[in-house]
């Protein structure tokens, strides 16, 4: 239930159960509603009969629900509501650790307390305080809501489900679907095609989303042949396990959220692919908590654009190459040497259903010496460099700031930018921007009022430099 104090808890209660009645969609994945009398529990938009008062209580995350013996609902899908870390009593500690304990396959619960620099019995004791969960029960439950939404709303088979899950068999599925959700894998399909070449499924978001701002912004930097970005899509191509698949992301405004469609040649690591298109069309942001720092910080509510999101890279390795591409010249011309990086070091594809290429490795351009890129030898060395900190890596992790920085030519504002588009960091502000120095004179702000949010005041002064 609520992990806040008393007071707190009864104002939320309050809040939550006006939200509950009146089915406002902007609290959809804020909070979850368990009813008592038929131990099911649903998102706060469910179109269901709404039960009294007396017989619900509220979760802040829907495998807090599932940790108290409710199942979730068949017709409103609880798996497939919005992210959002609505627990805002808890630390900046247990939302990262909440983050790394949804990777899936799951990491050890000890590999996780390591890379946040405590010990697991510290992170247990904060994951109880703040979810009332442990670490290994948070694992469980958030891999069976995502084997659960793979079921109802894919055409994969089970034994596919079960992998991409992190099951290692269906067995083990099946198992966990009926002890959680008190039914069956194949009770949960609406249909079964077998192998499918295609996936489809919904991502959701809390509204609203400023769709035409995340699309241009998407469009103007669009790297030719990997991506393209229609009125209302955003598709692109990418690496799975040495081969190219295809991603495409529709924006469907009536749903609040998006129809996702995956042409891949393995399942493997199918739920980081997901997460990674959550980063980059920013699907967890609150985008009432970002408009309230925004106008904390100095800027006037009539400035700040509703719904503005900030749209990431497909990864970090991605964000710095564009970066120092990037750096000292316009968009226009930046993009326009990450598509010659991408052509010229490209794997063929061959196929026409397949026509485009993912973005080059960090061992394809570390091995090139990029002579046709058309900028100074200073920055094709930082490039090169950079790409061979990364090809170093073992596969998954990045390098440290400090061994970024420590490559001749990469700055301040380099990093920055890594952070921010690549890492999805929400907390940074690019005070070293000139667009940035130039809107913030023009419209007087506080950058530190703007915490943790300064990444969207980083994007919204850009936005505002275009009017």
């Amino acid at each position: 239930m609520l992990a806040n104090s008393a007071s707190d808890t009864e104002e939320q209660w309050r809040v939550y159960a006006q939200a509950r009645l009146s089915r406002d969609s902007r609290f959809d994945g804020r909070f979850f509603v368990a009813v008592k009398s038929t131990g099911i529990f649903c998102r706060p938009i469910c179109p269901a009969k709404l039960p009294l008062e007396k017989n619900v209580e509220y979760f802040e995350h829907a495998t807090q629900a599932l940790h108290h013996g409710y199942r979730p609902c068949l017709r409103c899908r609880p798996d497939s509501a919005p992210s959002s870390f609505a627990w805002q009593g808890v630390t900046t500690t247990v939302k990262r650790g909440i983050s790394l304990l949804s990777h899936i396959p799951s990491q050890p619960v000890s590999h996780v307390a390591e890379r946040l620099g405590i010990s697991e019995r510290y992170l247990n004791k904060l994951l109880q305080s703040g979810l009332g969960l442990s670490a290994k029960q948070y694992q469980s439950l958030h891999r069976v809501l995502f084997a659960k939404q793979l079921l109802q709303q894919t055409e994969m088979t089970v034994d596919d489900v079960a992998l991409s899950a992190g099951y290692g068999s269906s067995r083990q599925l099946q198992r966990a679907v009926q002890q959680y959700c008190k039914t069956t894998p194949s009770a949960l399909r609406k249909s079964v095609k077998g192998n499918a070449p295609t996936v489809t499924l919904r991502l959701a978001y809390l509204p609203p989303y400023n769709w035409p701002q995340v699309r241009d912004f998407l469009k103007m930097r669009a790297i030719e042949g990997v991506e393209a970005v229609s009125d209302n899509s955003y598709q692109r191509y990418i690496r799975v396990k040495g081969e190219v698949g295809r991603i495409k992301a529709t924006h469907n405004a009536h749903a609040n959220g998006f129809d996702i469609e995956l042409r891949l040649p393995s399942l493997d690591g199918l739920h980081s692919i997901i997460e990674k298109i959550k980063g980059v069309l920013d699907l967890h942001a609150d985008p009432q908590l970002i408009k309230a720092s925004l106008h904390g910080a100095g800027l006037p509510l009539a400035l700040i654009d509703e719904g503005i999101r900030l749209p990431g890279t497909w990864d970090v390795f991605e964000s710095g190459c564009r970066a120092i591409v990037g750096q000292q010249v316009s968009v226009k011309a930046a993009i326009g040497q990450a598509s010659l990086l991408a052509k010229q070091l490209h794997s063929p594809i061959g196929t026409v259903t397949c026509p485009g290429f993912a973005f080059p490795s960090p061992q394809q351009v570390a091995s090139s010496d990029v002579s046709f890129l058309r900028m100074p030898n200073a920055r094709k060395q930082a490039l090169i460099s950079f790409a061979s900190l990364f090809a170093q890596q073992p596969s998954g992790t990045t390098p440290e700031d400090d061994a970024i920085m420590a490559i001749k030519g990469v700055g301040q504002w380099t990093l920055d930018y890594i952070k921010m588009r690549g890492e999805k960091d929400p907390d940074v502000y690019l005070a070293g921007d000139l667009i940035v120095k130039k809107m913030a004179a023009k419209y007087p702000v506080s950058a530190e009022k703007a915490a943790p949010w300064r990444s969207y005041l980083t994007l919204q002064l850009w936005e505002l430099s275009k009017r």
